[in-house]
């Protein structure tokens, strides 16, 4: 007669004693398998670096909340979910996150709390929800507070590119989610900060002095405004992670223009914004005014480098508006918005890590940009106008009059015309085979290095305009007559940590998740078969399995009796 080994005490003793060793290996030994295709689950290794370094405990408050929220905020709300769980699973200190509706405050500290959230760019959105009566708009806030024991910072997280499908925008959002909160975590775990220069002394930032990097930049890096004529060497500049120029209105001398190829050659961040042409808005009444050339003294390094800023305006049919004085009423002047094709707002986008899911930049008297044969150096466009756009060859004429009337659209036939141009490799000294500036020894001279230069034919991009009311400077981006609020603060913010580190958390704005549709002719066409296969056919497995049971059991005590 065989014994029953499931009976045995040594047997249970080896089962549990299993159980046990299998359950402690499972807390010491962490490990994660992404099976999916596009590596959802997965985090960039900037990322993975960021997240090393949290020594304490990090707690993220998700503001997407609401009941019967439409299916596209569920998903994004899910993703949020899943991304806060995928960083607790590479971080060494624990990252928890809860639910938290902005609308729940206290009225009386309501308006107080969400003008805060405002300071992260996280603004509210109306969509419509279900409801027993039909749909009905609510308020939701598409954005996380992240916070440790002593600060808290925060991120919207619904973004977009102008003209892009809702299912669109809520795709490029999720894949810039580990971006977004990866960024939230390193102000508060790396809170130190990098230093740019602003050059002055040749009438840059003439229309706010600053105010629109400062404010924009505030808290993520120091900056210092820098007369460059009391640079002694390149060496002086060394210390700047990044060089703004940023709307020049007088001539560079050789000696500073000097300085600023061998700030390049040895490894610099060197961004330039300048107009080709100048307008004197203040006579652009009556007969109007004529756009003229201007120069910088900085054109032959740029075309060293391998781009021109032409002497030219473009002029866009997606346009904004300038307020023009008609007359007075009531003792009152009446402004009247007036289409003005030479302010652009550019939505098209190239997809990279600076301007990828970017909305709309607005330009304000931009001239257009050429490439040139500059050996060694990746010429990047990043930002487009529309299709259809025209350009105006200096000197142009600029006058309200004109605008009074629909711009004649058979005009303009150009065709996405870059606006901003990123420069990547090895360059090649403009003093190369050339005299040094006198006081500069042949010895300290670099006629080539590998550095980055940024290029936009738009000294005002990064400037901010003034309010109506006080003529104080307003945070950049914001429009003082139409009070839309574009996205040069997020393309300053973007382009300066690509700069400083193009393999840091910057690059996981790379990453992209293929959006799958069901078809909706199959689903016409199959439903029934569907259903039967997830309705039935799972019913008639267990009652087939039901019946192989019963007849092997018949089978087995049948023989046995017998």
């Amino acid at each position: 007669m065989k014994s029953n080994r499931s009976n045995s005490p040594k047997y249970w003793i080896i089962l549990f004693g299993g159980l046990i060793v299998i359950a402690l290996l499972a807390q010491l030994v962490n490990f994660r398998i992404d099976l999916t295709e596009e590596k959802r689950y997965s985090l960039h290794p900037a990322t993975e670096k960021v997240l090393e370094s949290i020594t304490e405990p990090i707690h993220v408050d998700i503001l997407l909340v609401g009941e019967n929220l439409p299916g596209g905020m569920r998903r994004l709300q899910k993703s949020m979910e899943e991304t806060v769980r995928t960083f607790n699973a590479y971080s060494p200190e624990p990252i928890t996150f809860s639910y938290f509706d902005p609308l729940s405050v206290e009225a009386s500290q309501q308006e107080e709390f969400i003008g805060s959230l405002t300071t992260y760019g996280i603004n509210p959105t109306n969509v419509y929800v279900n409801q027993t009566a039909g749909q009905q708009a609510t308020l939701i806030f598409p954005g996380i507070l992240v916070s440790d024991a002593e600060f808290e910072t925060g991120a919207l997280i619904l973004k977009g590119e102008k003209g892009m499908g809702p299912d669109e925008i809520l795709n490029q959002s999720i894949e810039n989610l580990e971006f977004e909160l990866s960024n939230a975590i390193n102000k508060l775990v790396n809170p130190e900060e990098s230093s740019i220069a602003m050059i002055m002394g040749h009438g840059e930032m003439s229309e706010d002095e600053g105010f629109g990097l400062v404010e924009a930049l505030d808290g993520e890096f120091e900056l210092f405004k820098v007369p460059l004529e009391q640079a002694k060497t390149a060496a002086d500049l060394a210390n700047f992670k990044i060089i703004f120029i940023e709307g020049p209105r007088e001539i560079y001398s050789e000696r500073e223009i000097y300085l600023l190829d061998q700030y390049v050659m040895n490894g610099g961040n060197l961004v330039v914004m300048v107009d080709g042409v100048a307008v004197d808005m203040a006579q652009a009444g009556g007969e109007g005014t004529f756009a003229m050339p201007v120069d910088s003294g900085l054109e032959n390094l740029l075309f060293k480098y391998g781009i021109r800023i032409n002497k030219d305006l473009i002029q866009d049919l997606n346009f904004g508006y300038f307020p023009v004085m008609a007359g007075n009423f009531g003792n009152q002047d009446q402004m009247v918005p007036l289409p003005w094709p030479f302010f652009i707002q550019a939505g098209s986008m190239q997809q990279h890590p600076i301007t990828k899911g970017l909305d709309v930049v607005y330009f304000r008297f931009a001239s257009s940009l050429d490439t040139v044969m500059a050996e060694g150096v990746r010429k990047t466009p990043l930002i487009f106008t529309s299709e259809a756009s025209k350009i105006l060859t200096a000197p142009a004429r600029v006058a309200f009059s004109d605008m009074e009337q629909a711009p004649p659209i058979a005009s303009f036939t150009e065709k996405y015309l870059p606006l901003a141009y990123l420069l990547e490799g090895n360059f090649t000294s403009l003093f190369k085979n050339r005299f040094l500036p006198e006081g500069f020894a042949k010895a300290d001279f670099k006629e080539s290095g590998s550095g980055k230069v940024v290029v936009i034919g738009d000294g005002d991009v990064f400037q901010s305009q003034r309010s109506i009311q006080d003529g104080s400077p307003l945070p950049l981006g914001e429009d003082p007559f139409s009070q839309v609020t574009y996205a040069n603060k997020l393309f300053l913010r973007n382009m300066v940590k690509y700069l400083v580190d193009p393999e840091g958390i910057i690059a996981s704005r790379t990453r992209t998740f293929q959006i799958r549709p069901l078809n909706k002719v199959k689903i016409v066409e199959q439903k029934t078969f569907w259903q039967l296969i997830n309705v039935v056919a799972p019913v008639l497995v267990l009652l087939l399995i039901g019946a192989l049971v019963w007849w092997t059991r018949v089978q087995n005590y049948s023989r046995k009796i017998n």
